[in-house]
């Protein structure tokens, strides 16, 4: 465990330490479960080597303690993970303190924590916190697919709504397939790889000048939660490759951006758009860094019939200065063929992309049925996850579930995840 992570404990026990010795405390409380994941790949010709992406048994202890003014709250895993050599690991999910100024309408959250907002159901516009989509892929809970980060958060209350800022000092990326359980596409391979291939990127130095900052302005409108929001920092993917070099890294970036949601015809709408604004190749004159892009998306979910809830989604997502892209690839391809590499991927200027997500409870509710499918249209992929969970009792539940992939194409977004199909069990006890 790192000296950031130590010194967040410390900051949590004190906490603690401190509302329990006051006369505002209330009660400690303390939970956590043991759950056993076990996945098998169903694809012999996966990269990756592996029979299976996930072996692992995980004890997960939360703590929190409230006062009249003041909450603080700790989470944290100790994971045995046996497709590691049997490597043991201990990740502190959550470790804040969060309280509140009444005499301004402000509360503050400082520490580690799980940053998130934005109207999108697994899509994802102006929530630019990061993703740990490995562990969605591989059957983990839906709580592990947003990362923690370690920020401050300060949200303050008035008559015309609520402004909210945080301040992240250290970059924290998307943690993103590496070639060891699940393979990915490599754009200089020209096919997908295992870890062999994999190339770990440069992460922005821990300075003042690379620390993150985002906006959120939300107000309640005739009964729709209207927001805006706004970002400054970096890509949380590796979307930028430096040729010279050799290197793939985290280009710089800002996001600007709106939602809207509310109660419709029996059901919740939600609209939701951003702008990419690309800082460092704002010409979109450089291949190898992401352009500027505009995305959208609309949303509908209600129930439509006893206990099945289903939603459907859509989502645009256009270049900007598709032109001098379009030239600049033209270079690039000059540039790779005359290293010996593979013709870089060219681009569709417009991507679009539709979800649904189905979930049906049976049995006085004991057993819960989910389906979730991704279909672009325009990259013809498409990738669906299932489950089918058993309650056994209020502490003991089994889910067996699995992920499958496809695609014409094996760069497109699922498309490169097309040898990773998997299958998955996992059993959890709550206490």
């Amino acid at each position: 465990m790192n000296l950031r992570k130590i010194s967040l404990i410390i900051l949590l026990l004190v906490g603690l330490w401190n509302i329990s010795g006051t006369s505002m405390a209330q009660e400690l409380y303390w939970g956590g479960f043991v759950e056993g994941l076990w996945g098998a790949g169903i694809d012999d010709n996966n990269p990756t080597g592996r029979d299976y992406p996930v072996a692992e048994t995980r004890l997960q202890l939360r703590l929190e303690s409230f006062g009249d003014n003041a909450e603080v709250f700790g989470r944290i895993d100790f994971v045995q993970d046996g497709f590691d050599s049997s490597n043991y690991d201990v990740d502190l999910r959550e470790a804040y303190i969060k309280f509140s100024v009444n005499s301004v309408n402000m509360d503050f959250k400082v520490g580690r924590q799980i940053l998130t907002w934005g109207t999108g159901d697994l899509i994802f516009i102006n929530d630019v916190f990061a993703k740990d989509y490995q562990s969605f892929l591989i059957g983990r809970q839906d709580q592990y697919l947003k990362a923690p980060q370690t920020a401050v958060r300060v949200e303050w209350y008035t008559g015309l709504g609520s402004f909210t800022v945080v301040g992240i000092p250290d970059f924290e990326p998307n943690i993103t397939p590496t070639g060891d359980r699940l393979s990915f596409f490599h754009p200089n391979k020209g096919k997908i790889v295992g870890a062999a291939d994999y190339m770990a990127p440069v992460e922005p130095d821990n300075k003042f000048e690379n620390s993150e900052v985002a906006f959120n302005y939300s107000r309640m409108v005739k009964g729709f939660t209207l927001a805006g929001y706004a970002y400054r920092g970096f890509y949380k993917s590796p979307v930028g490759f430096d040729p010279v070099g050799y290197r793939v890294f985290y280009p710089r970036l800002n996001v600007f951006g709106a939602s809207l949601r509310g109660q419709v015809y029996g059901g919740i709408l939600w609209l939701e758009g951003g702008y990419f604004d690309s800082r460092e190749d704002r010409d979109g004159n450089n291949y190898f860094i992401e352009n500027s892009s505009m995305k959208g998306l609309v949303g509908f979910e209600r129930q439509v019939a006893t206990d099945l809830t289903a939603n459907l989604q859509f989502s645009y997502e256009q270049m900007v200065d598709y032109d001098q892209y379009e030239t600049s690839h033209t270079q690039a391809s000059d540039f790779a063929i005359s290293m010996g590499m593979p013709a870089p991927v060219k681009a569709e200027e417009t991507r679009t992309l539709v979800t649904s997500r189905w979930t049906k409870m049976l049995n006085s509710q004991t057993i819960t049925i989910s389906l979730f499918g991704f279909y672009s249209p325009s990259e013809e992929d498409a990738y669906v996850r299932f489950s089918a969970e058993y309650k056994y009792s209020d502490e003991l539940s089994l889910m067996a579930g699995g992920n499958i992939f496809d695609g014409k194409d094996p760069y497109t977004q699922w498309g490169q995840f097309t040898l990773n199909d998997n299958l998955y069990l996992k059993i959890n006890y709550g206490f």
